[in-house]
């Protein structure tokens, strides 16, 4: 837990004194998201942190929102050969080929969801019971994935996605509300209670 100078609301460990992280604690991380390519936007960004800090993407995020054509799952999914060198040249994004290609990969598979389903944002939400999950945590108690990280690691890489292991996907449900992990002493466990 810690405390912002001159702010007086204490937060999650996590959340450094940092402008951008201190936003994205307060304004977005654990609130429920259900715009599709919002969804597909934080899934690619959970896969390209892997191996680095989320302050290394969150400072990049706007390059990345750039460079994949707003996170356009259908534009992505057309990216050539030619698009991809490009983007490795790309100063604005992690420039690492195999997580270039998982988000050509797994824009395909988004496609392919919502064409089967008629909702990537329901398909994935009903792999959690629909409703976040509300947990209780304190200090280190928080857990780098869970029994329903593995189900939604699971299902998604037998639907063809990559970079979807149980940590990413508990780390996406976490930045997307589908689990309430603000611990209980942070301000903001109480305002995402539903």
């Amino acid at each position: 837990m810690d405390q912002t100078p001159g702010d007086g609301r204490t937060r999650c460990g996590w959340a450094t004194s940092d402008p951008l992280y201190l936003a994205y604690h307060d304004e977005e991380w654990g609130v429920p998201l259900h715009d599709e390519r919002r969804l597909f936007e934080m899934l690619i960004l959970e896969g390209a942190q892997a191996g680095l800090s989320w302050i290394s993407i969150l400072r990049r995020r706007e390059g990345y929102r750039r460079a994949f054509d707003g996170f356009d799952p259908e534009k992505i999914a057309r990216y050539s050969e030619k698009k991809t060198a490009a983007l490795l040249e790309d100063p604005g994004i992690i420039r690492n080929r195999a997580k270039i290609a998982a988000a050509v990969t797994n824009a395909r598979a988004f496609l392919a969801i919502r064409e089967e389903t008629g909702s990537f944002d329901r398909f994935l939400w009903d792999l959690i019971g629909g409703q976040p999950i509300q947990n209780r945590w304190r200090a280190t108690e928080v857990p780098a994935e869970t029994a329903e990280s593995k189900a939604m690691s699971k299902e998604l890489k037998q639907r063809g996605f990559i970079f979807v292991g149980p940590t990413i996907c508990y780390a996406f449900m976490q930045a997307t509300g589908m689990v309430n992990d603000h611990l209980v002493t942070c301000f903001r466990h109480r305002e995402l209670r539903v």
